[in-house]
């Protein structure tokens, strides 16, 4: 069964499991074991009922994947799919690998589901990580039923053509009309027409704003919906409703507005003087505007929030004219749009990789896979990584992996850490960082493979908590160390993730 002793039982004698320990002690180091990199993929089946880590581990084999999709418990597949969905976000950029689901699994995920609502909340997470689900999937959630559910089935991206047209002709008229909201482009003459004409008014509604190109929601329309606000940003408005919104509407309001591309340039420049710096700041990255307009927009603005890229400029992230027009803007926040972009010609690339603004040599380190050695460096010196791209500046694949002996001495930690790098490094340079004064200097020796086997047993003892967990997972900890931490609840989990752990060992904690 693959949990029976091997040879390698020397020192291991004293390490008790099952009835022995307190159910604590069971417990922790199973969530250890969950993300043992050593662990075999029948281990990890074997987790999937007992561990509530398992389903954060992003590099998880396909065997425990589709063992979880097959799991008779719906909550057992509910809670992996959550945190699933929260690891694939944290992956988008490429930048944390990620155990991709085909749209096969998902779509099993979704029509093991029964609940409607779980089921679309588990196909809107399945399209976040795949382009669509299977024909037999969308068939499912769109013939669900309840109205609800098939209301929010018609909002899915993908819908196969057949399944748009029968959902809408609907029985219910909300189902219709989120048809209208959701797919209106992809509708053929003939639905539209007969959608235009529809008895519900809801539908009607749905049809006025979906065609807001075309004729533009009128202030009539805008004071009767209930939800109106969220139509200020995207619609195309009447211009004496934008103009009443422009004067009367709350900072709020005004601040989506100047987001809207549809706007009168007359209230674009209304809004340039607006008392409220978030509506002056919206303006200043339109498109549209001269260098010198969005200079004057700038004086005064802080510029010290969370920065987010201009949805126009990541538009244009393919073309390599627009990517060289907006790295020269006097804006920050548009050159720091560019420097997101995966791929950037060499020339903007030299640009940015000197601009005098740190959050654009930020993106450009975290977004862009032409970022240079030098700057990559440079943003290491002060940025440890986001959620969203932890492992950059440092794991960018043009992060500098020579050279770096240089370091060694160097008063700053961040840049002395990087000499165990250096291919030319040594053991003898492990074991002297695993005594420098900084801890994060000394967690960094405590990774290294060459460290010896007394420095990491030394290393257990370290002031610094982080540093004792490193030191905890070290395969080269002796026996007797790694016994002595399994067997206490606050060590446990830390030791349980050493990869020297012995599979018999691992089954039995398993058992």
């Amino acid at each position: 069964m693959g949990n029976e002793r091997g040879t390698d039982v020397a020192g291991w004698d004293g390490l008790e499991f099952g009835e022995a320990v307190g159910e604590r002690l069971r417990h922790v180091r199973r969530e250890g074991l969950s993300m043992n990199r050593a662990a075999p993929d029948g281990i990890l089946v074997g987790l999937i009922d007992v561990s509530d880590q398992l389903p954060y581990r992003p590099d998880l084999p396909q065997a425990v994947l589709e063992a979880v999709i097959d799991h008779p418990d719906r909550k057992v597949r509910g809670h992996f799919a959550e945190h699933r969905g929260a690891t694939l976000r944290f992956s988008r950029t490429g930048t944390r690998p990620c155990a991709r689901l085909t749209a096969d699994q998902w779509s099993r995920l979704v029509l093991a589901e029964p609940d409607s609502r779980r089921r679309y909340w588990l196909a809107v997470t399945a399209l976040e990580d795949t382009a669509r689900l299977t024909e037999e999937a969308y068939e499912a959630l769109a013939s669900a039923g309840a109205d609800a559910a098939r209301e929010e089935a018609a909002s899915l991206p993908g819908l196969p053509e057949r399944l748009l047209r029968a959902l809408a002709r609907d029985p219910a008229p909300t189902v219709r009309a989120a048809v209208c909201g959701a797919a209106w482009a992809e509708l053929d003459d003939e639905v539209r027409a007969r959608l235009a004409a529809d008895r519900a008014e809801a539908v009607r509604t749905a049809v006025a704003l979906a065609r807001h190109e075309e004729v533009p929601v009128t202030a009539e329309l805008f004071d009767a919906l209930a939800d109106r606000y969220g139509l200020v940003e995207t619609r195309r408005l009447e211009r004496d409703l934008a103009a009443r919104l422009c004067a009367e509407g709350a900072p709020s309001v005004r601040r989506s507005l100047a987001e809207n591309p549809y706007l009168d340039p007359f209230l674009v420049s209304v809004l340039a003087v607006d008392p409220d710096a978030g509506v002056r700041l919206a303006v200043s990255v339109r498109p549209g505007l001269t260098e010198e307009q969005r200079a004057d927009l700038l004086e005064g603005l802080e510029l010290d929030g969370v920065r987010r890229p201009v949805p126009w400029v990541e538009a244009l992230h393919e073309d390599p004219e627009a990517m060289r027009r907006l790295s020269t803007s006097v804006h920050p926040v548009l050159r720091g749009s560019v420097a997101t972009a995966r791929r950037l010609p060499t020339d903007v690339v030299e640009r940015l990789a000197r601009d005098e603004d740190r959050v654009v040599r930020l993106f450009l380190a975290e977004r862009c896979d032409d970022a240079p050695a030098d700057m990559l460096l440079e943003v290491w010196n002060w940025w440890t990584g986001s959620l969203s791209t932890p492992n950059r500046p440092y794991g960018h694949p043009n992060f500098p992996r020579r050279d770096l002996l240089r370091h060694a001495e160097d008063p700053h930690r961040r840049l002395r850490q990087l000499a165990l790098d250096d291919p030319d490094s040594t053991a003898a340079l492990v074991e002297r960082f695993s005594r420098d004064e900084d801890e994060e200097v000394r967690a960094r020796a405590a990774t290294d493979p060459r460290l010896s086997a007394r420095s990491a047993a030394r290393l257990l003892d370290d002031p610094d908590p982080h540093v004792r967990g490193l030191a905890a997972q070290h395969p080269r900890l002796p026996v007797p160390d790694l016994v002595r931490l399994l067997g206490d609840e606050e060590t446990a989990r830390a030791a349980a993730r050493n990869p020297a752990l012995p599979e018999w060992a691992m089954w039995r904690m398993l058992d």
